[in-house]
C-alpha cells in the first residue's frame, strides 16, 4: 500500500476526483457515446495546445509517439538535440528505427544553443529535428521560442517537440511558434496516471507523412487523422484515462490557463528559495531552469540516498535522488500538477526537519 506523497518528476500525485472520473463505465470505442467523449475533449485540448489543428489521443507512453514521429517524417536524416537522459535516448531510438541520425550534444544541464542549431541545419543534411523542451533528468528548460525561430528558416526541416514535463506548466503556442509535432503524456503536469499520450501535427508534417511509405500502423499519423474525423482513435483507446482527461481539462479551464502557468512558476520559486537557503545550487543556469521541477546540484556533498530514504520513511514524502549518470550528484523535487502553496510549504517544512542531520557541520 502506497502511503507517501509523490514529489518525484513523474508520475505525480493523482487526485481522488481524477480517480473517480476514471470509474465512469466503459463504453464501446466505436459507439456514439465514445465519439461524444472524444469530441468533448477537443476544444479544451486545442486551447491548451494553442492550435487549430486536431489533438490526437494515443494509448501509449509519449515514447510511442516520439518513435512514431520519426517513422512518419524522416526521409533524409534526423538531428537529435541532446542535453539530458531523455533527449540523449532519442538518438538511440532513431537508430533503432533505422533512421540516419546525428547528435547535437551538450552537457547535461546545458541548453541547446539556437545558433549552433542553425549552423548544423545550414548543411542541408537534415529533414527532422527532435528536441526535449524540458529535460526532466536535469531540470533544464530549452529556449523553445528562440529555437523555433531558427527552425522557421528551414522549411524543409520538420520539428518534433517533446513537452512531456512542460505541457500546461508554461505557454507553448504551437501554431504561433510553428511547431510541427508537439507531444506530451498524461502522468506529469496533467496529474493523471500513465498510459495516455497527446499530440498535435501540423499540415506540413502531414504532407511529409503522405510521402513516407514505411510509417507502420499503430502510430501512423494518417490513421490518427482519418479516425479523428470520425471522433475515434485508430486502435482501442484507454477509455478510463480519456474520462480522466475530460475531467482534468475542465478543471484546468476553470482554474484558468494563465493562472495555472503562474501557479507553477510561484511554486517553483518557493522550491528555488529553499535550495538557496540551504546553500545548494541549481544544476542548470537559473534562466534555463525548469518551472515544473527543480534539479539540485549536490555541491554540499550530502548523502543524497540517505536524505531521500529518510524523508520517505519518516515523513512519507518521496523526492528523487537523481537520474542516470548524475544520480547522487543531484536530487530532484517536483512542483507540477495539482500542487498548491500549502502543499509545497508542507514539503519544505518536512525537508527542513530531515536535512539538518545530513548537512555539513
Amino acid at each position: 500500500m502506497i502511503d507517501y506523497k509523490l514529489h518525484i518528476p513523474g508520475p505525480v500525485n493523482v487526485s481522488a476526483e481524477t480517480y473517480k472520473a476514471m470509474s465512469t463505465p466503459v463504453m464501446g470505442h466505436r459507439s456514439t457515446d465514445f465519439v461524444e467523449l472524444y469530441q468533448s475533449c477537443q476544444p479544451n485540448l486545442q486551447k491548451l495546445f494553442e492550435t487549430k489543428d486536431p489533438v490526437f489521443l494515443s494509448t501509449s507512453s509519449a515514447w510511442g509517439v516520439m518513435e512514431g514521429a520519426l517513422r512518419n517524417l524522416c526521409q533524409k536524416k534526423v538531428l537529435c538535440c541532446m542535453c539530458g537522459a531523455f533527449s540523449d535516448k532519442w538518438l538511440d531510438v532513431a537508430k533503432r528505427a533505422g533512421k540516419d541520425t546525428d547528435p547535437l550534444q551538450v552537457e547535461w544541464g546545458h541548453h541547446i544553443d539556437p545558433e549552433e542549431l542553425k549552423s548544423r541545419l545550414s548543411t542541408g543534411e537534415y529533414d527532422v529535428v527532435t528536441l526535449v523542451h524540458n529535460e526532466t533528468s536535469c531540470g533544464m528548460m530549452n529556449p523553445l521560442k528562440e529555437i523555433m525561430e531558427v527552425l522557421q528558416e528551414f522549411p524543409d526541416v520538420i520539428s518534433v517537440i517533446d513537452t512531456v514535463s512542460s505541457f500546461s506548466v508554461v505557454p507553448i503556442p504551437k501554431d504561433e511558434w510553428g511547431i510541427d509535432v508537439i507531444l506530451t503524456g498524461s502522468q506529469k503536469a496533467l496529474a493523471m496516471p500513465p498510459g495516455l499520450a497527446l499530440f498535435s501535427v501540423s499540415e506540413r508534417a502531414f504532407q511529409r507523412a503522405e510521402q513516407v511509405e514505411d510509417r507502420g500502423y499503430y502510430f501512423d499519423f494518417l490513421e490518427f487523422r482519418s479516425n479523428h474525423a470520425k471522433g475515434m482513435t485508430p486502435s482501442t483507446p484507454v477509455i478510463p484515462l480519456i474520462h480522466a482527461l475530460n475531467y482534468t481539462l475542465q478543471k484546468i479551464i476553470k482554474e484558468g490557463i494563465e493562472n495555472r502557468h503562474n501557479r507553477h512558476t510561484e511554486l517553483n520559486q518557493i522550491v528555488h528559495k529553499w535550495v538557496a537557503s540551504k546553500g545548494f545550487e541549481l544544476l542548470p543556469k537559473q534562466e534555463f531552469s525548469s518551472k515544473s521541477l527543480t534539479c539540485v546540484r549536490n555541491n554540499l556533498d550530502i548523502d543524497v540516498a540517505g536524505f531521500v530514504k529518510t524523508l520517505r520513511e519518516e515523513k512519507k514524502i518521496s523526492i528523487d535522488g537523481g537520474y542516470g549518470k548524475i544520480k547522487g550528484k543531484t536530487f530532484r523535487i517536483s512542483n507540477m500538477g495539482d500542487e498548491t502553496v500549502d502543499s509545497i510549504n508542507h514539503l519544505i517544512s518536512n525537508m527542513d526537519e530531515v536535512i539538518s542531520s545530513f548537512l555539513p557541520a
